[in-house]
């Protein structure tokens, strides 16, 4: 589980969202990732829910770090809090806490085997 205060010493910042409220859309240009403080996120591509993303959870990390568009939308599906890590601020973390890029990697893993059991 991340630890809230460690985004918070590398700057990143809360953000509130309503429900319905697009935190991104599918093509957008990607220069954040979030984290999940409290609410859910769905994460919708051409009408398909792809995931549902609770409180801990990460979305937005794959166009982050390949630089590519959104590849999905994210909508809040009820009042909601993300902590926003830029590019820099989550290359600093990398570095400083290896653990988090593990994190991401098996986020990643996880959602590749569940795409892969889907089809």
């Amino acid at each position: 589980m991340l630890q809230f205060s460690s985004l918070a010493e590398v700057g990143a910042t809360l953000h509130s969202f309503a429900a319905g409220e697009k935190v991104f859309k599918q093509d957008d240009p990607a220069s954040h990732l979030y984290v999940v403080r409290s609410g859910k996120v769905q994460i919708v591509t051409y009408g398909t829910i792809l995931e549902n993303v609770g409180p801990g959870g990460v979305f937005g990390e794959m166009a982050l770090i390949d630089e590519a568009p959104r590849s999905a939308a994210a909508v809040a599906m009820e009042a909601t809090e993300v902590m926003e890590l830029s590019r820099a601020q989550f290359l600093a973390l990398v570095q400083e806490t290896p653990e988090f890029a593990l994190h991401i990697m098996a986020i990643l893993a996880n959602r590749i085997r569940k795409m892969n059991d889907s089809l």
